[in-house]
């Protein structure tokens, strides 16, 4: 029968859609034009396919971090944290995460060495995950200020699935001195 015809709506989508969630994505910098490039970071999770809404953060300087800790000597970091609703599925979104810092010259030599961007999935709505490959919650970052503030500024009534409200990490590290 064609359905042009007689006027009939349209058959459902045989494929159920995924419900709208909040991905939590980190960006990180410090090689280049590091206020550029996170910008241009966030344009890019704009045109992703499947993507309704972006926010982020207003950027913050931090002290790169290294395996053994804090090093003041290395190009200081640009951090912010971008919210992003979004339908594609996690390991998509971290596929194309991936596929962003690579588009900005991203090499990965070392673990926690310099980098033109780096993008990290905090977290995706309630979803949990310890396949090694799709870490969400992301394993470090209840400990990491640069991650915390900059995510509290866009939802003050953040929760990081499995650790708490945001605000209270934020005053735990504070209290005990962590930058």
């Amino acid at each position: 029968m064609d359905r042009r015809r007689t006027h009939m709506p349209p058959a459902p989508d045989p494929r159920p859609g995924r419900e709208p969630q909040v991905a939590v994505v980190a960006l990180g910098s410090n090689e280049g034009d590091r206020g550029e490039t996170l910008n241009a970071a966030v344009e890019r999770l704009r045109r992703l396919p499947l993507v309704d809404e972006v926010r982020m953060s207003e950027p913050i300087e931090t002290v790169a971090v290294r395996t053994d800790g804090p090093d003041p000597d290395a190009p200081r970091y640009l951090n912010a944290v971008a919210l992003v609703t979004t339908r594609l599925a996690p390991s998509i979104l971290l596929g194309m995460l991936h596929a962003i810092e690579e588009e900005h010259g991203r090499v990965r030599r070392e673990r926690w060495g310099d980098r033109t961007l780096d993008l990290d999935l905090i977290a995706y709505g309630d979803f949990t995950s310890t396949d090694p490959h799709l870490m969400v919650p992301h394993p470090r970052a209840a400990e990491r200020l640069f991650v915390l503030e900059p995510w509290l500024s866009v939802d003050p009534d953040a929760v990081l699935p499995g650790a708490g409200r945001v605000d209270e990490l934020v005053r735990r590290l504070r209290a005990e001195g962590r930058s």
